[in-house]
């Protein structure tokens, strides 16, 4: 076995497709627009934290010239001394708070769009159809709506008001450094441009790495993913090795791409740190002759050191927030991919209560020269005719591959007919809403799915605003009521969405009795009892008997013994419908029927 490489379906790595980063970081900013009030209030809170920080050190000059010139005269004036003093402490003071608020007002407006992206992600899912979802690699799915969802609301939270404080800093800071010395301030900028030139190809650098990160993460959740849902397989196979050999290399592939992602975004602090050091000794010297020369005061000078300091905390963070923003721009790349792609088309707002009147809401089915592929040229259904009456129970049998679970996915419209047309009550049910056209039918699967959650709850999915006693009642009428009352907690007993802790003949029953309080028209039950023993499959017949009373129900069932009371079995090979009629009209005529028959019941009386 050969554990599988990686998502497919779309954009990975290996595409050789070009990432619009620019675009991503432009979607992500239309996404916050709505945000534009909180937005303008980070701006001016962040505007008067930035003019009280560079405040500061112009008022520390001041009152270190106070004090010098106090020693020149023997007499410190300790009064002004305290208002400045005073009024620096005021400035940080009211600045942090300020930036309190502002912290606040960002964490709104980051998780707001968190909340939106996942929002519109599960609103992604429900719309799009069966097949975009078989494309896919589910763990890279869920990475995409968890894992890169998150590290854009982490990204946004870090950067947002940092790069708006950067920048006014760095106004700020260059504005005093001119007013206190335009000699010193065009020094300081000379050195400056080396330090950003090396940085912006660090960011190209790095870009790269990022996409690739965030790719190999969703392969990894892919792999990991498989290995929890088919572990069990994995063991009895022995193959856990070759599933740790796999998860090896692409957590060596994700290691790699991370540890070069973070290498080189890294590389930018210590290359400005390296200019900062230059840019402090040349001020240094070239201030101490200044003060030499009485062009600038002591003071002065230790003012402008603090700024010409402060101004490579902006140009740090600046390039610090760039390659966050790769990162960040790297996963929202992947998120509106997978918001983009093709969905499958809804007719829009017209429900089947709106195209059936009343007296002919019956539940009849007809098939009307139906055809259907998953690949073009690959027909599965071929000019499919049939009418099934509303009360009526068909079972449809065939080999492997036939199309039976084909016809059901289209009568659900998780696909969609390449020609012909499927009617509900004489209506296309193309003209139909998806959700109004589900709302008629019920359906128990094979796998059956529970939830983490009460017995209760469970069953009471089937149907929205259920009570408790027709909870109960749907249990009792399909058998499951015993069962459930010989829990320790009865109802209220909690399973997962693994059901553990009860048989899975008990898990299908709950699956029946939620299908039996939907109250569908329409039942379809796919290979119900295939995974029950002989003893469960007699309650579960029971209780499907129970359910499919006065509905038009479509059993698919390989087990010919759960179908003999069908009012009509259709039996289809390669597509087609090859034979129709009830089980002793078709043991009769002796076609593909009683050969599948006879191939599970040879040396047994029919």
């Amino acid at each position: 076995m050969s554990p599988r490489g990686g998502p497919h379906g779309m954009r990975n790595p290996r595409d050789n497709v070009s990432r619009d980063t620019k675009g991503a970081l432009k979607r992500i900013a239309r996404l916050v627009r709505p945000e534009w009030p909180k937005i303008l209030a980070v701006v001016l809170l962040t505007l008067v934290v930035t003019a009280a920080n560079v405040a500061t050190p112009k008022l520390l000059g001041d009152a270190t010239n106070v004090i010098v010139d106090g020693l020149k005269a023997s007499s410190v004036d300790f009064a002004r001394l305290a208002r400045v003093l005073a009024l620096v402490a005021a400035l940080y003071a009211t600045g942090n708070a300020l930036n309190f608020l502002a912290g606040v007002l960002v964490r709104s407006i980051v998780q707001k769009l968190g909340f939106d992206l996942r929002r519109d992600a599960q609103a992604k899912i429900d719309r799009l159809g069966l097949d975009f979802i078989d494309r896919q690699a589910r763990g890279d799915l869920l990475s995409r709506v968890t894992n890169d969802i998150d590290n854009i609301t982490q990204t946004l939270q870090q950067t947002l008001s940092r790069i708006i404080d950067s920048i006014y800093t760095l106004v700020g800071v260059l504005a005093m450094m001119f007013w206190l010395s335009w000699k010193l301030s065009i020094l300081s900028l000379a050195i400056l441009p080396f330090g950003l030139a090396v940085t912006i190809v660090i960011m190209k650098k790095a870009q790269p790495h990022f996409t690739a990160q965030w790719d190999r993460t969703g392969e990894v959740s892919v792999l990991v993913e498989e290995s929890f849902t088919g572990l069990d397989v994995v063991s009895a196979y022995g193959l856990d090795a070759d599933f740790a050999e796999a998860f090896d290399e692409k957590n060596d592939g994700l290691y790699e791409s991370s540890y070069r992602a973070q290498v080189l975004s890294q590389l930018a602090m210590p290359t400005m740190g390296m200019v900062t050091n230059l840019q402090f000794v040349a001020v240094s010297v070239a201030g101490g002759l200044q003060v030499l020369s009485g062009s600038m005061t002591i003071g002065g000078i230790q003012a402008f050191v603090q700024y010409s300091r402060q101004l490579s905390n902006p140009v740090q963070t600046l390039s610090s927030m760039a390659n966050m923003l790769q990162s960040g721009a790297a996963s929202g790349e992947r998120v509106f991919d997978f918001l983009d792609s093709p969905e499958m088309p809804d007719a829009g707002p017209v429900r089947y209560e709106d195209v059936v009147a009343p007296e002919n809401r019956r539940g009849t089915i007809e098939f009307e020269h139906v055809s259907f592929g998953y690949e073009p040229g690959k027909p599965v259904i071929n000019d499919l005719s049939l009418k099934v009456e509303a009360g009526t129970t068909v079972a449809i049998v065939g080999p492997t591959g036939a199309g039976k679970t084909t016809l059901v996915n289209l009568l659900m419209r998780f696909y969609e007919v390449d020609s012909g047309r499927i009617l509900l009550d004489g209506a296309d049910t193309r003209d139909m809403t998806k959700r109004s056209l589900r709302a008629r039918m019920g359906m128990v699967l094979q796998d059956t799915w529970l939830f983490e959650g009460t017995i209760r709850e469970n069953i009471a999915f089937g149907r929205e605003g259920a009570t408790d006693d027709e909870i109960v009642e749907a249990a009792r009428r399909t058998g499951a009521d015993r069962l459930i009352r010989q829990l320790p907690d009865g109802y209220d007993t909690v399973i997962n969405d693994e059901g553990s802790g009860i048989s899975a003949g008990e898990k299908q029953l709950l699956t029946i009795a939620r299908a039996y309080l939907a109250n569908s028209d329409i039942l379809i039950l796919d290979e119900a009892t295939s995974s029950v023993d002989t003893r469960t499959e007699m309650l579960v017949q029971h209780a499907m008997g129970s359910l499919a009373k006065d509905r038009t129900s479509f059993i698919i069932a390989h087990r010919l013994s759960t179908i003999r009371d069908a009012h009509l079995i259709i039996v289809m090979e390669h597509g087609d419908v090859v034979e129709t009629g009830t089980h002793e009209s078709l043991l009769a005529a002796g076609g593909a029927y009683a050969r599948l028959y006879r191939s599970q019941f040879a040396g047994r009386a029919s």
